[in-house]
């Protein structure tokens, strides 16, 4: 049982009674129950001004987010046989989606797993831990994680901006048996090979797996343009779905180089370029050639990564759709993607319309899709609904 109380100001457990699980730090009545005596990771019971228990959490008071509730039994305990039940009932889900065994096995607090995020790709798993409760019981992890799924590897990948957050070191390193540089992984039919050790976070970006599916019915015969490519994910799949030509762009040259392995693993290699260098110099230039693409996809980094950037952010987002809607062809289709968790779906559609807008493009919206089901939202976090994938086609 948890050791330790914090108990809150007066009306601010509503959020957390509507099935929330963060609690702020100004939440916190810290003249009854002081945060700063408490140890960054410990477990406490969260109670309302009244002292009537409202669950158990994770605590780290050097966090605006000083706590998160991973039960709503005061008494329960964030042990190994409780990451094991949830890591279970994660593992149901997935068997029933994807029998290759490749996807996110574990959302955070989405699988009510506060701080923990893993990929599976086999029998090798990449985790993050990014809070400081899930952080300092990574033995207990990694034990529940070899009781569930006997794999041969696990590696911890611990960077980014969650961690910086939550005042914890980055690290990386093999945390179990042995861990490929490379590993091999089944999306959507097609082979590929992700960076695992030296790659982007985790190696590889299930998340858009539902919307490459979507998009692959639109590429027979056409050309292709997949900007931010990293390792093909969208421009490997439109070409096996018989896309004429495709060319991913990507800043990094060892992501190209993975484009051009993952091209041959799928016996597409004679239909897939690709130009290196930053991705609005590229389409520049490509625009100076006088190119068209049938199909342009935009799967940028964040660009929006704090509220603070917003401005900036949807200015960028702007430029490059602006940009993608100059290369692309009368009748075409524009995939515009955004993992800023900041940018709404709406706000996303508004930047694709102004910006067909400014090129006096009539657009018409096919679909706009999120994260597929191995990244599930809870309904009462917002932030976990993060992915936007705004189809649009041009109407001439």
């Amino acid at each position: 049982m948890p050791d330790a109380v914090l108990r809150l100001k007066k009306g601010t457990d509503r959020r957390l009674r509507g099935g929330h699980l963060w609690v702020y730090s100004n939440e916190v009545d810290t003249a009854a129950t002081p945060l700063k005596g408490l140890e960054p990771g410990c477990s406490v019971v969260v109670e309302d001004a009244r002292g009537k228990p409202l669950g158990a959490a994770t605590v780290n008071p050097a966090s605006l987010i000083c706590a998160r509730l991973y039960s709503r039994q005061a008494t329960s305990e964030l042990d190994t046989r409780l990451l094991i039940d949830r890591l279970q009932t994660a593992l149901s889900l997935r068997e029933q989606l994807y029998p290759e065994h490749c996807y996110r096995l574990a959302y955070g607090e989405a699988d009510l797993l506060p701080g923990l995020i893993v990929d599976r790709y086999g029998d090798y798993l990449a985790l993050q831990t990014t809070t400081a409760g899930m952080d300092c019981r990574m033995p207990m992890v990694l034990q529940a994680l070899r009781e569930v799924f006997k794999p041969k590897g696990i590696i911890s990948k611990n960077n980014g901006a969650f961690r910086v957050a939550e005042h914890l070191p980055e690290e990386q390193s093999v945390r179990f048996g042995h861990v490929p540089e490379e590993i091999e992984l089944v999306e959507n039919g097609c082979r590929f090979v992700a960076p695992l050790v030296g790659g982007q976070k985790t190696g590889w970006f299930y998340d858009h797996r539902e919307n490459r599916a979507f998009l692959q019915r639109f590429c027979a015969a056409k050309n292709v343009l997949d900007v931010f490519s990293y390792a093909g994910g969208w421009g490997v799949q439109a070409a096996a779905a018989g896309a004429s030509s495709v060319v991913c762009v990507d800043s990094s040259t060892s992501a190209l180089a993975l484009v051009q392995h993952n091209a041959l693993l799928n016996n597409v290699a004679d239909r897939v370029d690709s130009l290196q260098g930053k991705a609005g110099e590229v389409m520049k230039a490509l625009q100076k050639e006088q190119r068209r693409f049938d199909i342009i996809v935009l799967d940028p980094p964040a660009f929006i990564k704090r509220k603070k950037d917003q401005k900036q952010g949807e200015k960028a987002y702007h430029q490059i759709n602006e940009l993608a809607l100059k290369l692309l062809a009368p009748g075409g289709l524009l995939v515009s993607a955004s993992c800023s968790m900041h940018l709404p779906t709406e706000s996303l559609q508004k930047i694709v319309r102004s910006a067909g807008g400014t090129r006096s493009r009539r657009l018409q919206i096919l679909a706009s899709l999120g994260q597929g089901p191995d990244h599930p939202v809870h309904p009462s976090i917002a932030e976990t609904s993060y992915l936007k994938a705004i189809f649009a086609r041009d109407l001439g």
